[in-house]
Parts: structure tokens; sequence; C-alpha cells
């Protein structure tokens, strides 16, 4: 499947963005998804994934409280919104996907998603 990140920009902080993942067909029938950052000089972390069943959800701890999950199954696509943002939000965005069982726990590791967006930037200004 082919994921295609979207909706990054500048933002000053305590603003939000919403980041869009859309899939070249529906995918949630089969795929978990989630979203990494990968900022400057940094390894790529896990910020927030959604089960294939679309039920469960995970946060990072970073971003709990200020980050959601949700999707659209009818447009194949999944949202990230972003509220209250810091500079330390600060990366290139990546949604990927996995296919997995309706009953699997929810992956937090990249490795563990073998389909990718290309990514989008967000920077937030102080």
């Amino acid at each position: 499947v082919q994921l295609q990140a979207s909706g990054g920009g500048l933002v000053q902080a305590g603003g939000s963005l919403r980041l869009s993942c859309a899939s070249s067909r529906s995918m949630f029938r089969e795929y978990a998804v989630a979203w990494f950052r990968q900022a400057p000089g940094k390894d790529r972390e896990f910020v927030a994934a959604l089960s294939r069943s679309g039920s469960r959800t995970s946060y990072a701890d970073s971003v709990k409280d200020r980050f959601a999950l949700s999707r659209d199954s009818a447009k194949n696509t999944v949202f990230l919104q972003m509220n209250s943002l810091t500079p330390e939000d600060t990366a290139v965005y990546y949604c990927a996907g996995k296919r997995t069982i309706l009953t699997a726990p929810i992956d937090t590791r990249p490795q563990d998603y073998a389909s990718w967006g290309q990514g989008t930037l967000v920077t937030v200004s102080s």
C-alpha cells in the first residue's frame, strides 16, 4: 500500500496542526497505522498508532493529551491532530502502515512497519 503524508507547516508554539495520511487503497481492513517523527540529528521516534480495528490507540508519553488520532475510512485517511505544539515537536513526521491481525498489539518500533509515506515537515517556532 502507498501512503502519503501531508499537512505539515510552520506554526507558533501553542498552535495546532492536523496531519493526514492517505492511502492508495482501503487499508483499514488489514493495516494498523502509525506516526513517527525524526528531528535533525535524532533517531526516528514513535508518536502514535491506531490499531487495525480503529478501536485501540497508543501515544508516546511526550504527546499524550496533546495529540489525537482519527480516521476516515471512506477517504482511506488517518489524521493526527496536534495541539499545544512546542518547539520540541519540530520534526519530519512520517506515517507508516503494518499489515496485521485484529487482535495484534500495537507496535511502536519503526522496523515493525513495512509501508511508509514520504514525510511532512512540522516546524514550531518559539
